[in-house]
């Protein structure tokens, strides 16, 4: 048996570097706090003291989500801190579609190698990330896991939780034949399609990570490290005054399978493909990759971020509001009878 000793940064797994990491993200923590928090981050657990009396009957709500391969392109790009913004938007979307306001967010950051300057440019984009959402970072875990993952490479998860009335709580129920469904724009791909969107840029057309995309005026890394837009204070603005009757994030499966998911049974969404114009990402990703429309639309945002059902008389004066709230928003279709045998979403 040798005689020489060592240690756990023999092995790979640095405790010094950790807790660099620690107090370099302890102002970026700080930037995102709420009067409920009642704890430092250090902690085993993050603290949070809910106000039951601002509430009548309060439901958590919760949700999880990650960043895909888009992380791929930030490791090509030597880009880190933009991703924390998607991975908030990813996790808090998904809960303002059911009328949550997000209380606070916890992430988890797995790496082969924590190197404490980048990392924190992670946490950077999670910080702009909650206070865009108005949600408080209470907490999270960093795991340095050498020979799991490569060196410069990382994997990020999210969680967040946050209330909603339970009389307020949108689950799409009170969806009607005749609502108008309006669609908020995306700033983008957001977080989804990028394992077709990377092998058409990289594989088909051969573009590197800093070239010019053709006809679009931005590099591949501009466009496509372009933040996930967070919708939390936008949907919050429109419930204290309007009627929401659905909302669907439009992510993975795009427009073609997550309109289903708040569709009662019987109704059907009629898109009016016209009604916006797509963004010049999708155009040449279909141009270029010889996608047919269906798998665009299956894949892909195609340029709408958020669909809402509203009823009829409302649809107008919440688009006027939208307008004030400097969103793009447009008419894109509406709630229709579905027979039996016809698809979900139809594309007129």
């Amino acid at each position: 048996m040798s005689d020489t000793k060592i240690t756990y940064k023999d092995a790979g797994v640095d405790i010094d570097a950790g807790n660099k990491f620690v107090n370099l993200i302890k102002p970026l923590v700080k930037a995102t706090s709420r009067p409920e928090v009642i704890a430092d981050i250090g902690g085993f657990g993050g603290l949070f003291s809910l106000n039951t009396n601002k509430y009548k009957n309060p439901v958590l709500v919760s949700g999880t989500d990650g960043v895909g391969t888009k992380l791929k392109v930030a490791f090509m790009a030597g880009k880190h801190d933009t991703v924390g913004i998607d991975l908030v938007a990813m996790c808090v979307n998904d809960i303002i579609v059911q009328g949550a306001e997000p209380l606070f967010f916890l992430d988890y950051l797995a790496t082969g190698k924590l190197h404490p300057e980048k990392a924190a440019e992670i946490v950077k984009g999670i910080s702009d990330g909650c206070v865009q959402a108005g949600c408080a970072l209470i907490g999270g875990e960093t795991a340095e896991m050498p020979g799991f993952y490569a060196k410069d490479e990382y994997d990020l998860a999210g969680f967040t939780v946050g209330v909603v009335e339970r009389d307020n709580i949108i689950d799409g129920s009170s969806i009607t034949v005749g609502n108008k469904l309006i669609g908020i724009t995306s700033s983008g791909l957001h977080s989804n399609g990028f394992s077709l969107a990377r092998k058409v840029i990289f594989e088909i057309m051969g573009l590197t990570i800093h070239a010019p995309l053709p006809g679009l005026g931005k590099t591949v890394a501009e466009e496509l490290l372009t933040p996930t837009r967070i919708y939390v204070k936008t949907i919050l603005n429109l419930r204290r005054d309007f009627r929401v009757n659905g909302i669907a994030h439009i992510t993975g499966g795009g427009l073609l399978e997550n309109i289903p998911r708040i569709l009662p049974h019987g109704c059907k969404a009629v898109i009016h493909r016209d009604s916006w114009q797509m963004p010049d990402i999708f155009k040449m990703l279909q141009e270029s990759g010889n996608i047919e429309e269906s798998e665009l639309f299956r894949t892909f945002n195609c340029g709408i971020g958020m669909v809402l059902a509203v009823p009829e008389n409302e649809a107008e004066e919440i688009l006027i509001r939208l307008s004030g709230l400097n969103e793009q928003a447009f008419p894109i279709g509406e709630v229709a009878k579905c027979k039996p045998g016809e698809e979900c979403v139809e594309l007129v």
